[in-house]
């Protein structure tokens, strides 16, 4: 029985020990009145003296609080030669030494009383039901020598009685303070300590028979066979008991290892990280509160439990960590992992059915679920208790599209379920039972499982923090596959460099810590490396750093093509690091290389000493390899796209610059930023080719505009001009400056004629291509060379 207090015991626990301690009082009492009554001498004490000796050598029963001895004998010997009142209190003795050194090692004063009276009534009982059979009485009266068949029937009759009773008193008794099986407890600790009894009683008849005097031959014949006796039971227990030892080692074995697999693999889906230990211990709790005692049940729904997302592995890794609902494809993809981690547990032998409730875990109970669409009781009730725990869990759990539900919230959507997806009665009791079962330690925190598992395997604090580690290392890598999947996706060659540096650098920052990210690009033209882009602390002072090919840090790296990790930065920066606040003390850089073309260099600045790893020198070389041929692809479609919005003859931005342009300051509050376009149109003479002209016509354009004033090409003979911040009345000033100057060149006969229109937005539109079209149809002149009044109203 366990430790306790006696008042701490469940009453019907209480009522049972009352009754066996009432009873078994009474007879030692009514024993000890007959011995009183019916002087039969001392020579009994010689064999309570012996059974007291002999009790002192007790064999510990496996898995259990309790001992045996092979005193049977001298009690089973003290009953047949002197009665029951003599055996009764022979055995209470015996009981009472034996407790009395359970009391010295912190056994409840309960559980003493308990031990002696139980085998005190069974004792009584059973001598009364021998006499009652035996054509004999006390065979200390007896005054010839007896046949030992003629109490043979009655003898064994006793010692079942004696047997049975003695050992399911204490097993009820051990049944109700432990809750558990009273056959199961007496089946596999006590069926063995038959042999204890029927050896004893059959020593015990071949001693009576022989002689009925209690002297020194006496002891020479018994004292040999009882030592023999001790040592095969000893045996015979030491070996059961390293069996059990042996089987509960392989059990935990068999768990750790289980648990192990599953919260890997729990590691590796971000999104429910943890999610398995909390389902497991609502499973567990939910199922004994349904009344499901069978132990391999239970077994089975701890370790399904724990593995019943095992499927997982055959699931991408971008589907399980998606931040939002999956498509339809999705759905199906990850709707496999309940048949395949069926299939792939298949391949173990478990002694309890784990693997139908991995199947049927998210079967409905109306049909409508998968993978084989089974319905009502055709579900596994661990599969049935399973579905509701990992449904509630999952809706009390924070994800990326939304947070955690509140248990009332769950609890509503699971009624809303029920008798549709979820069994009725399994929906009920778990409302009834959550709160007794939840997982309140758990915390949502993996490492606290880990932590509880290990220490209740014995595991040293080291080996704990460990283990943790790998596991924590397991989810740094899924998070690093996510990343660069991310990376993948999202990274086209249509972002322009900034964008996509940008976005690179927000990515890795996920991955390795860093105070500032600088990716400078190689400019073949210079032979250079430019910090095209930088974030994080001191940007401003890094961003347009160049750095000549083969020299500082970056330099460096370019030109050998190797990684270079916790160098200084000031070998980098020079020595305005010095001044930075905190100031840079580690770098990491690696090449960025596309083919055989260095693209550039990557670089990642800390202010902490020494604060990159092999395992970060590793990352930021595997995102050098994913990027650099995007950033290449970057590089060279932003320098199509810049030819096309120059023009090649003048270098001027040419007409689909100008509209951008318009487009954003449209864009702006243009009503406190008004701005005028000036279109100018012209007429080459006869004695000057188009180029020519158009290079004369805008440097003659050019001293009527202001110095802040944007000039673009937008035709082969148009030019306008872009006046920002400008009213209409200072842009028909700078009009007629330009017409002036355009004077010169058509007295020269380079231009026959040219034209001017002006239009100002808000004025006259808000739109790009109106405002244009505005400008443009103002100029469209008469053919004389005079600006035209229309033009600048």
């Amino acid at each position: 029985m366990a430790t306790g207090r006696f008042r701490d015991l469940p009453p019907s626990t209480r009522a049972y020990i009352a009754v066996v301690v009432a009873a078994g009082s009474f007879t030692v009492v009514q024993s000890f009145v007959q011995l009183y009554l019916h002087n039969i001498g001392w020579s009994w004490t010689i064999l309570a003296v012996l059974t007291l000796v002999s009790g002192s050598a007790t064999v510990n029963l496996p898995s259990l609080p309790a001992t045996v001895s092979v005193s049977e004998t001298f009690v089973f010997s003290s009953v047949l030669l002197f009665g029951p009142a003599a055996g009764t209190l022979t055995v209470a003795l015996d009981a009472l030494i034996i407790s009395f050194w359970s009391f010295r090692q912190g056994h409840r004063n309960y559980k003493i009383i308990f031990n002696v009276c139980a085998v005190s009534l069974a004792l009584w009982f059973a001598s009364h039901i021998y006499y009652a059979l035996s054509p004999y009485g006390p065979l200390y009266l007896a005054e010839k020598s007896i046949k030992i068949q003629t109490v043979l029937w009655p003898l064994l009759a006793f010692t079942v009685a004696y047997y049975a009773m003695n050992t399911w008193l204490i097993t009820l008794a051990i049944a109700l303070e432990r809750r558990a099986s009273p056959l199961g407890i007496w089946r596999d600790n006590f069926i063995w300590i038959a042999l204890n009894y029927f050896g004893g009683a059959s020593v015990a008849a071949l001693l009576v028979s022989y002689t009925r005097e209690l002297d020194y031959t006496y002891l020479l014949i018994i004292v040999p066979l009882l030592v023999v006796l001790y040592f095969t039971f000893s045996t015979s227990m030491g070996r059961v008991e390293d069996q059990n030892r042996h089987l509960s080692q392989l059990n935990t074995l068999y768990m750790s290892t289980i648990e192990t697999l599953a919260m890997a693999i729990d590691a590796k889906d971000q999104i429910t990280h943890g999610h398995i230990r909390r389902v497991q211990l609502y499973a567990v709790g939910l199922a004994k509160s349904m009344g499901v005692s069978d132990p391999a049940q239970i077994r089975a729904i701890e370790a399904a439990s724990l593995l019943h997302d095992m499927g997982k592995l055959a699931v991408p890794e971008y589907i399980l960590n998606k931040p939002g609902p999956l498509t339809p494809a999705e759905f199906e993809k990850m709707k496999l992992h309940a048949s395949v981690g069926a299939d792939i547990l298949s391949a173990i032998d478990f002694p309890y059915p784990v693997v139908p409730i991995v199947r049927h875990h998210h079967e409905n109970w109306d049909g409508t679920g998968y993978p084989d669409k089974i319905a009502g009781s055709d579900i596994p009730i661990g599969a049935r208790i399973l579905s509701v725990v990992d449904c509630f869990d999952a809706l009390t759990s924070d994800r990326p599209y939304r947070p955690r539900l509140s248990d009332k919230e769950a609890l509503r959507i699971l009624h809303e379920r029920r008798g549709s997806m979820y069994d009725p009665l399994v929906v009920d009791t778990f409302t009834r039972v959550h709160t007794t079962i939840a997982p309140e330690a758990m915390s949502h925190a993996p490492l606290s499982s880990l932590r509880a598992i290990t220490e209740a395997a014995g595991s040293p604090p080291a080996v704990i923090e460990t283990r943790a580690t790998r596991f924590e290392e397991i989810a740094a890598s899924s998070d690093e596959m996510l990343t660069l999947f991310d990376l993948a996706r999202t990274l086209t060659a249509s972002m322009g460099v900034q964008d996509g540096t940008e976005l690179i650098a927000k990515h890795l920052r996920r991955l390795i810590p860093s105070s500032a990210c600088v990716f400078y690009l190689y400019d073949t033209d210079t032979d250079e490396l430019v910090a095209t882009h930088a974030s994080g602390e001191h940007a401003a002072h890094i961003k347009g750093l160049r750095v000549p090919r083969g020299q500082r840090l970056s330099g460096w790296v370019a030109a050998n093509r190797q990684t270079i990790r916790n160098s200084d930065p000031v070998l980098d920066l020079g020595e305005s690091a010095r001044a930075m606040t905190p100031r840079p003390r580690s770098c990491l850089a690696t090449p960025l290389i596309s083919g055989k073309a260095l693209v550039g260099v990557l670089s990642l600045y800390s202010s902490n000493k020494d604060a990159y790893s092999e395992d970060h020198q590793r990352i930021i070389e595997v995102v050098a390899r994913q990027v650099s041929g995007a950033i290449l692809e970057a590089q060279r479609a932003e320098k199509v796209r810049s030819r096309s919005f120059k023009d090649e003859t003048t270098g001027l931005p040419n007409l689909r610059h100008l509209l951008e342009f318009i487009e954003a300051q449209l864009a702006d509050d243009n009503r406190r930023h008004p701005f005028c376009l000036i279109t100018v149109r012209f007429d080459v003479g006869t004695s000057s080719s188009l180029d020519s002209a158009t290079e004369s016509v805008v440097t003659a354009t050019r001293r009527g505009l202001r110095p802040a004033d944007l000039l673009f090409r937008s035709g082969s003979s148009e030019l306008v001009a872009l006046l920002l911040n400008t009213e209409r009345s200072s842009a028909s000033t700078i009009a007629i400056r330009v017409e002036s100057a355009l004077q010169g060149l058509k007295s020269d006969g380079v231009l026959t004629s040219s034209h001017l229109g002006l239009a100002c937005a808000p004025i006259d539109s808000v739109e790009a291509e109106r405002l244009l079209g505005i400008s443009r149809e103002r100029a469209a002149g008469d053919g004389n060379s005079e600006f035209p009044p229309e033009a600048i109203h």
